[in-house]
């Protein structure tokens, strides 16, 4: 294993403390490192925190971590200057922006900002394999882990995906390989990470509301090839210009066409033109899983997996909850949940999974649109969708965009109404599809909440 540099020096203030932010100040405490941890909200979590001996500062006037406010007081008698004076490194969980003047400030006096990402990946000593892109990862990592399981070697999947990558230090064996979903928030946050094994899947606009253009959302995603050595894997679609990804890491491409390691020629996966498997023996839905299946597979061979135990792994992987997954069948009508889908790309390959199928498709769609540009959605909504129903504080966004595309809006508001309007008018053979485009925010602790309650709504019809 390749070193990893050693900590910034404590005292340690968290700030924000979701899962990533609690699990950070936990790894710190577990050392004996003094932590100090600061949310402007009143998180569920932070009785693990008090217990653990992290000194925290809940639910201020919001200044600390949102931009515009004023660094004004925290709570009662502390504000922003005061606490860091007490600490010499910032942990910034990926939620909190940049801008933020708690984040602003730390980097004005030139002390250490480090991300929760960062961190973990310096107190774990394991193999990574990091995976990013817009769409396509929470997918992608579970079933390289699926793999590895199916294989019998020893694994752990973390990061975005859910369990926050901090919570395995101290957890998991030093021959445990760690799979990691790594954001856009998270690598931004960046100063030393270099996994063994980097996959980038696509790039398309997402999240311009955060990094303004998507030339800083790119560079944002490409820190994770910056540093990696002649001796690491960067595996990439074919056609990514090369010259753009920096660092040395053996490039190893996947796509259709020649000049890719792992390719699709006439429905067979094939790894260095030797046959794989049949693409049809995936049991994944649409185009976009194809190639997240070839990624996935890509990284794995390319790092020594055999490939008999690659083959077995890709047939038997279902998928992961949220992402087009099969909640029920009423009446000869499909639902499908695809909460996860947070942007518009998303949502168009959710679309052409459900065209693919000849499914004639009641989209339900809104939410927080990120600054998003939702024009691309009026053509694949003209051909595929009966019926649109809106929900979420961009729903009149949407509409405007959508007008004269000849198929019904409905603006729903709540997703309850959305559903039973959907399942209301939709016949047999249709699909009703919970596809958003949107973050989920405006109505829901995150897009799993959501998809929960698309669920329990269909479970109720």
């Amino acid at each position: 294993m390749k070193p990893r540099p050693e900590l910034p020096l404590g005292p340690y203030l968290v700030v924000g403390l979701a899962r990533s932010g609690v699990a950070a100040a936990l790894a710190l405490r577990a050392r004996g490192g003094r932590v100090i941890g600061v949310d402007d909200g009143a998180p569920p979590n932070t009785n693990a925190l008090a217990d653990a001996g992290v000194e925290l500062h809940l639910g201020g006037d919001g200044a600390s971590l949102h931009p515009g406010g004023d660094g004004a007081s925290l709570h009662p008698g502390g504000d922003v200057a005061s606490l860091l004076e007490r600490v010499r490194t910032v942990v910034k969980s990926p939620g909190v922006p940049a801008d933020a003047p708690v984040i602003a400030q730390a980097r004005a006096r030139e002390m250490c900002v480090i991300g929760e990402l960062e961190l973990a990946w310096r107190l774990l000593p394991n193999e990574f394999i990091a995976v990013t892109g817009t769409n396509g990862k929470t997918t992608t990592v579970e079933l390289i882990g699926h793999i590895h399981r199916e294989a019998g070697l020893p694994v752990a999947v973390a990061g975005n995906v859910g369990a926050a990558l901090s919570g395995l230090v101290g957890r998991v064996g030093e021959s445990v390989t760690v799979v990691c979903e790594a954001s856009s928030f998270q690598l931004e946050d960046t100063l030393a990470f270099a996994p063994e094994a980097a996959v980038l899947l696509n790039l398309t606009p997402d999240h311009l509301n955060r990094h303004g253009t998507i030339e800083a959302y790119l560079a944002a995603k490409l820190q994770m090839f910056a540093r990696q050595s002649s001796e690491d894997v960067a595996v990439l679609p074919l056609g990514f210009e090369p010259e753009r990804l920096g660092g040395a890491a053996r490039r190893v491409n996947f796509g259709e066409g020649p000049g890719a390691q792992l390719s699709e020629r006439d429905g067979v996966l094939c790894w260095e033109r030797r046959p794989l498997l049949r693409a049809g023996e995936l049991r994944l839905r649409g185009r976009h899983n194809l190639e997240n299946a070839m990624a996935a597979a890509a990284v794995c061979l390319a790092r020594g997996l055999d490939p008999e135990m690659v083959r077995a792994g890709l047939r038997g992987f279902a998928g992961v909850p949220h992402r087009l997954e099969q909640v029920a069948t009423r009446d000869g009508v499909l639902f499908v949940n695809d909460s996860k889908a947070t942007n518009v790309a998303s949502t168009l390959v959710a679309l052409e999974a459900m065209a693919g199928e000849g499914l004639p498709v009641h989209l339900i769609l809104g939410g927080q649109g990120k600054g998003q540009d939702f024009t691309a959605l009026r053509g694949p909504v003209q051909g595929s969708c009966r019926a649109v129903y809106l929900i979420g504080e961009d729903a009149p966004v949407i509409a405007g965009v959508l007008e004269g595309a000849n198929v019904p809006v409905r603006e729903c508001g709540e997703l309850a109404r959305a559903v039973a309007e959907a399942a209301g008018t939709a016949a047999m053979g249709e699909a009703v599809l919970l596809s958003p485009g949107c973050a989920s925010f405006d109505q829901f602790a995150d897009f799993e909440a959501r998809g929960e309650h698309f669920r329990e709504l269909v479970a109720r019809l």
